[in-house]
């Protein structure tokens, strides 16, 4: 019980049905149909164990209107002594046209008395585990609910209209009534499930709008900008016009940084859009009012690129900028670590090392979190702490080019400030994607060789580094073998995770430089990397990616003026989520859309990655079905926040208990 979480009264309350039996009815043998599922009653006749090809008990069963086998493969002397001749039974299975006539295969069964009552209510069918049979975790439930608090919080003018009480509507959906039509039960359009999911929706949005309010109680350095200051010099040195998109989401969060209550903002902007200029013009606003900045990145390959760029673009103008990753060890760290905490590095980029628990830093103002759905909760809590003053907490912007379609934003991201770049940089070009069976490699090769031919440079992205005996998959290493052998005189490199940190910088500087015309990679250039010479990118195995991760790589070209293609190489058969993938990809370059269709695929649970730990945050309502209880979910929060707070934290207690926290970061 309790590793199906059910601890509480209240756990086995809210633990519903997967799916429901009809008990309430028998059928007469002679109206059975094959592949039905039925419920008879009738007097043993006969029970025989047969030895033939396999040891089975078969028994005949008959009631006033025919006969029925009932065999069971597997079985004890209890089921012969239930099953004794003479003794009347209620079997419910699946009806099959036997060689003797029609058969029960491993039909659930158990004696009766003549006269026995049949149920009022459907049979419900939790889900469970091999330890816990039906029958204990349906008498468990009954009594838990009857002893569950299940008084009403929520005041009527709440609630949408015509929606039960709590306690009606999980008494209903533990046992409902046969003539409720079982279309309602099963695509959760009941009154009584709607008024689980609003309740749960309702939770949720309580819960972000009371970490708002908390926030809100907190201060934060007030970051503002000096007229002519280092953000003012940062834009006059750069060597391109910020689009209007980027000037405005700058105002949005210089306006936010200079308050003295800590931002929570998310700044989402398709691939290639130039969030890390936004970022750098934040950290300079900080920097210039005297507070240090971090930068945290998933992985080496991408805080190394935002690494180059922010030293091209600060160092200029006077900042020391600290680096920090796993690879860095020794004295090298050691003084990097005493830049920090003495102040004297007033920009910190890296990845987790940013956090660990011996980099203190002296006055942090501003953190900045990159990719911030590769980076779990406890990771951006402990970012946050990081500031030296106690009593101030710094200003948090998350950056993310996996956009977040509308519904999350409104529920698990509700009491977050979103700033949206919606337009590329003028020169981008469109990227055609095309998507082939990996039966054409050798016509993929030839293209590879024409691109070459026109100076042109290419990305290989292999799932895998070494060969794996649970995948058969082509992996980097193989592959880069293979690519070298077929294009004589052509450099060839290979880059994957497993490579040092000096290696891997060693070929994409390479890369970038163009020194090096083919690059055989896996995911580690998702992103960030940022080489406008390449105009092809093929993915081997596109099937096993996500749709994020596939629109990330497709993202490392069209950077420069050449016309880009996608290759998305797949290995059938394919499934139908890799299908509905790969089609999504092949239609559309929109990042807003992608996410959307990639919420439908995947749903909210692992579209959101680390920001769960593990723990779906919605159980019943679906945000693709839901979004009009959602809706109303919204307006209610602060009203009943307001009005009546009480109720409003024993009603986030009861759905969410101790989960509330993860909501928060």
């Amino acid at each position: 019980m309790r590793k199906l979480g059910l601890v509480r009264d209240i756990d086995l309350a809210l633990h519903l049905p997967m799916r429901y039996e009809d008990e309430t009815r028998l059928v007469a043998m002679s109206s059975l149909r094959d592949f039905s599922i039925a419920q008879v009653q009738g007097v043993v006749q006969e029970c025989r164990v047969e030895t033939r090809a396999r040891r089975q008990l078969v028994v005949r069963l008959a009631d006033d209107s025919g006969e029925l086998v009932l065999r069971l493969l597997h079985f004890y002397p209890s089921n012969q002594k239930t099953l004794a001749v003479g003794q009347l039974v209620r079997a419910r299975g699946e009806v099959r046209g036997g060689f003797f006539g029609r058969e029960m295969v491993h039909p659930e069964f158990r004696a009766v008395a003549p006269g026995a009552p049949l149920p009022q209510a459907l049979t419900p069918v939790y889900p469970s585990s091999a330890q816990l049979p039906q029958a204990y975790l349906r008498k468990a439930v009954a009594s838990a609910l009857a002893r569950a608090p299940l008084a009403e919080l929520l005041p009527p003018e709440v609630l949408p209209a015509g929606l039960p009480t709590l306690r009606e509507a999980l008494q209903f959906l533990h046992q409902p009534s046969p003539e409720v039509p079982l279309a309602t039960l099963e695509d959760h359009s009941h009154p009584a499930w709607q008024r689980l999911k609003f309740d749960e929706l309702l939770a949720q949005q309580l819960s972000q709008a009371q970490a708002q309010a908390v926030r809100a109680t907190l201060a934060a350095p007030a970051l503002r900008q000096p007229a002519g200051g280092m953000a003012s010099q940062l834009l006059a040195a750069l060597p391109f016009t910020l689009t209007a998109a980027q000037q405005r989401v700058v105002a949005e969060i210089t306006a936010d940084i200079a308050r003295p209550q800590p931002m929570h903002r998310l700044l989402q902007g398709d691939v290639g859009s130039g969030k890390t200029v936004v970022a750098a013009l934040a950290a300079a606003v900080s920097i210039a009012a005297g507070w240090q900045c971090a930068l945290m990145a998933p992985t080496e390959i991408l805080a190394e690129q935002h690494f180059r760029k922010l030293v091209g673009w600060l160092q200029p103008l006077g900042v020391t900028v600290a680096w920090l990753t796993g690879s860095r060890k020794g004295k090298a760290r050691d003084a990097m670590v005493a830049q920090v905490a003495s102040g004297q590095a007033m920009l910190v980029v890296g990845t987790h090392a940013v956090i660990q628990h011996d980099v203190a830093f002296a006055r942090l103002g501003l953190a900045i979190v990159d990719e911030q759905h590769r980076f779990g909760v406890a990771q951006r809590l402990a970012l946050r702490a990081k500031l030296g003053e106690q009593t101030l907490e710094p200003h948090l912007l998350m950056m993310s080019a996996t956009p977040i379609p509308r519904t999350l934003a409104m529920s698990y991201f509700a009491d977050l400030a979103v700033s949206t770049i919606d337009e590329l940089p003028p020169g981008r070009t469109p990227i055609v994607t095309k998507v082939f069976a990996d039966t054409r490699r050798e016509a993929v090769v030839a293209r590879i060789r024409d691109e070459l031919a026109q100076g042109r440079q290419v990305y290989w992205v292999c799932p895998l580094v070494e060969e794996s005996e649970h995948l058969d998959l082509q992996n980097a290493t193989a592959t880069h073998a293979e690519l070298a052998a077929a294009l004589p005189g052509v450099v060839v490199g290979l880059l994957h995770g497993r490579m040092a940190g000096a290696e891997k910088a060693s070929v994409m500087a390479q890369f970038t430089r163009g020194e090096m015309k083919l690059l055989v990679a896996t995911t580690v250039i998702e992103v960030g990397v940022d080489v406008p010479g390449a105009s092809l990118m093929v993915i081997e195995h596109a099937e096993r990616f996500g749709l994020a991760q596939l629109h990330q790589l497709r993202g490392r070209v069209g950077r420069g003026a050449a016309a880009s293609v996608c290759v998305l190489l797949y290995s059938g058969p394919l499934s139908a989520t890799g299908r509905a993938r790969l089609k999504a990809m092949a239609e559309t370059n929109d990042g807003f859309e992608i996410a959307r269709r990639d919420l439908e695929i995947r749903g909210p649970g692992e579209f959101m990655g680390a920001r769960q730990s593990g723990d779906a945050l919605l159980r019943f309502a679906d945000l693709a079905q839901d979004s009009a209880l959602l809706l109303h979910a919204r307006a209610a929060a602060p009203r009943l926040l307001a009005e009546q707070p009480q109720a409003a934290q024993a009603h986030v207690l009861r759905w969410l208990g101790g989960k509330a926290e993860f909501l928060k970061a």
